[in-house]
């Protein structure tokens, strides 16, 4: 990369800006805009998101600061956060949800090839929901509690590169299992959820779709064992049966034969039950696919602890979303960008390099090198050396 670039706009470089143009016509996100374009827009939250800033004087502050830079970077003009927060509350936020879709589809043929914990021929795929708690008074909309907003952020995750590829925003009242309506499906697929999405009428319709599922059961489950396979004590496997269904709406909902697994994972001494459509895989594959959907929770944790999507610069659904979907759009960027750029350090820390260096004008891998070296130079045991005599 050139190195008269800045870091940021070396960054922005990965953004396919021509399919950005299509989201911006097909939604007129720059009707009647004269000075502060939708792509403009977009820059100062992702920039937002990069640096940490928690305002929008936090942003018009520290983006004016540089104002020598900002044209180099892509920006028309200065940022007045009145601008800024008129576009948030009005420009339509499918734009930026359309360009988050553009990412995931290149992220994923990225990533198609990505060696996998697991020896799965199909995809593989976790589905959770995480609450972002709000203000009631500030957020009306946002229905959750009689005392409380939220909104939910339901996620669907790809296993293979952590790629987010189906997001749905709604009010926090929204029940999860409600989503599996919606849910796009990919016959074969595997998809592994918690067991808050026990609903059978709505499994048998993912069965029927051609897809697999493995959900953990409830403990009320009520059924019927039709036979039962050999199981591997070593492996944790407590019984591997195929059983039906016995209450009169559990059978109406899904009338055809599941498979009960009962695991017993001796690492954390607890008491698994996981029902799936799927009878070829080995029992301790399903208890191995299951274990994996903790990965959407590492990554609901990751986005929320360095993106700033847990306070917002606007308060209205449309502000809301919208900078959501900005946020993916950066943690996508910078997923691309990683692998593009083969950077071999978490994505953790490559997030960490790029925030604290955003207008350094140096080529984003150089800048990498050089800070992971200074990392394996510090001593690794600065608090032993403290003590030494």
């Amino acid at each position: 990369m050139n190195s008269g670039q800045t870091v940021f706009r070396q960054l922005l470089q990965f953004l396919p800006r021509h399919d950005f143009n299509l989201c911006v016509r097909r939604y007129r996100g720059n009707y009647r805009a004269r000075s502060f374009s939708t792509f403009d827009q977009f820059l100062c939250l992702a920039y937002a998101q990069m640096a940490g800033r928690e305002s929008l004087r936090d942003i018009e502050t520290c983006l004016n600061s540089h104002r020598e830079k900002l044209y180099h970077v892509g920006f028309r003009g200065a940022v007045p956060r009145s601008t800024l927060a008129d576009a948030n509350e009005r420009r339509d936020w499918r734009i930026f949800q359309d360009f988050g879709q553009v990412l995931i589809r290149m992220a994923q043929q990225l990533y198609c090839g990505e060696p996998f914990a697991m020896e799965l021929d199909q995809p593989l795929y976790a589905f959770d929901s995480t609450t972002i708690d709000l203000c009631l008074t500030l957020f009306p909309w946002a229905e959750f509690r009689t005392t409380k907003a939220a909104v939910k952020m339901h996620t669907l995750l790809d296993l293979r590169g952590t790629i987010p590829t189906y997001v749905a925003i709604t009010a926090g009242k929204v029940h999860d299992v409600r989503m599996l309506d919606v849910l796009p499906v990919t016959e074969d697929a595997i998809y592994t959820m918690d067991k808050a999405y026990t609903d059978f009428s709505r499994l048998y319709a993912l069965h029927r779709q051609g897809a697999f599922f493995v959900i953990r059961a409830k403990d009320n489950l009520r059924f019927q064992r039709l036979y039962s396979a050999p199981k591997d004590k070593a492996a944790g496997i407590k019984a591997d049966q195929t059983i039906t269904l016995v209450t009169h709406k559990s059978k109406k909902d899904y009338p055809e034969k599941l498979r009960r697994i009962s695991y017993v994972d001796k690492e954390r001494n607890k008491h698994l039950v996981f029902l799936t459509n799927n009878f070829t895989i080995p029992a301790s594959t399903v208890a191995e696919i299951y274990k994996q959907r903790w990965q959407v929770e590492l990554f609901f944790k990751w986005i929320k602890g360095h993106l700033r999507i847990q306070s917002f610069y606007g308060t209205s659904i449309n502000a809301v979303k919208s900078q959501i979907w900005v946020a993916l759009s950066i943690y996508l960027l910078v997923v691309i960008a990683k692998k593009k750029l083969d950077i071999p350090c978490p994505l953790y820390t490559f997030l960490q390099i790029l925030e604290v260096n955003l207008f350094e004008k140096k080529p984003i891998s150089s800048l990498v090198a050089d800070s992971l070296k200074q990392i394996q130079d510090l001593p690794d045991d600065n608090q032993l050396n403290l003590f030494s005599y």
